[in-house]
């Protein structure tokens, strides 16, 4: 029986959905691990990998053209591609909001000539991948271009495919969000799909937005350092504070996003790490339900009020017993050992 190594496993990644591509761009700072890593099979039991991604396409090289890069997805619409798992990243307009023209294609059809469009490559590609990964707020739930009034009727790949759509493999859509993604969480995502495909890891598990839950099973606040402050009801007025930031904008009590433990490269950096507030861009509801971005959350004004006298009270016997603590024993002094 062959082995994980002897399995070469596609992944093939489409950006062509309405984005910036910043999610892939972030990618490329991925440590644990790195794409290169996952590409070269470095992991132990990894299975081979060949990545099809328009940012870098370990597969053709720098010298393969438009053409060549495409003929990896003509193949797996073929079911020459077996197994392969899906990555789309961008959200997937309605094309049939508009009489003429595309709001977003991947390439050209062979036949006619003329764009494919994004939401043409899922009907295509979707039923026959292993897994379907969503990469980004704007694939995961819509996102920015998804906002109320937008006039592509922008969705995420749930909301095309069905929230309980699962793949021929009976994986259901796996979203990592964020904007853009933090590098490492879809770098672990990517790594424990590849081994669940090959036996090595049991079904991922989901929380009700299909996220991994145990990237998104935590809130920022849970991982926050700034949290302590809040218990103890110290509120920034103003940013470049080291206190909790809440009055000044942060949703991160009930957003769910592990940046402030895991930090964004190498552990360093992530919002509220550096001073930013949460805007709670790993969430279905981003952004119209986090806006104006630099307002207190509704809650924000009853909560602070709240946790205010229990806050001061706790604070002030904390100093009482820091000062204690702050001395050393009178058997330790001079005149107590002569």
């Amino acid at each position: 029986m062959p082995s994980a190594q002897d399995q070469t496993i596609h992944l093939l990644w489409i950006n062509a959905g309405l984005s910036c591509d910043g999610d892939s761009v972030a990618l490329t700072a991925a440590t644990q691990p790195s794409i290169e890593e996952i590409a070269l099979g470095a992991l132990p039991g990894l299975p081979q990998v060949a990545v099809h991604w328009p940012l870098i396409d370990f597969e053709c090289g720098p010298t393969g053209g438009a053409d060549d890069f495409l003929s990896w997805f003509f193949r797996a619409e073929r079911g020459e591609l077996d197994p392969f798992v899906l990555v789309v990243e961008g959200s997937i307009p309605n094309e049939e909001l508009h009489e003429e023209g595309y709001w977003s294609g991947f390439g050209n059809d062979p036949g006619s000539d003329q764009p494919i469009t994004t939401s043409a490559w899922l009907d295509r590609l979707a039923p026959k991948a292993l897994a379907v990964i969503a990469v980004g707020t704007c694939a995961t739930y819509g996102g920015i271009h998804a906002m109320a009034g937008n006039p592509t009727g922008a969705m995420g790949v749930p909301d095309y495919l069905g929230w309980k759509w699962k793949s021929a493999a009976g994986i259901p859509i796996v979203c990592v969000p964020g904007c853009p993604i933090q590098p490492d969480n879809l770098a672990e995502t990517l790594t424990y799909l590849l081994y669940q495909a090959t036996g090595q890891a049991p079904m991922i598990p989901l929380d009700d937005a299909l996220r991994p839950v145990w990237l998104f099973g935590g809130t920022v606040h849970e991982g926050c350092d700034r949290a302590g402050y809040y218990e103890q009801a110290d509120f920034a007025e103003a940013y470049g504070s080291p206190k909790c930031i809440v009055k000044l904008g942060c949703w991160g009590p009930a957003v769910r996003c592990n940046v402030p433990k895991r930090g964004w490269i190498n552990g360093v950096g992530g919002c509220p790490n550096v001073g930013g507030i949460c805007i709670g861009c790993t969430m279905p509801g981003f952004p119209d339900k986090f806006m104006p971005f630099m307002d207190a959350p509704p809650g924000g004004g009853l909560s602070t009020k709240a946790i205010g006298p229990y806050g001061k009270t706790v604070k002030t016997l904390r100093g009482i017993t820091a000062h204690t603590l702050d001395r050393e024993p009178k058997w330790r002094r001079r005149k107590a050992t002569r």
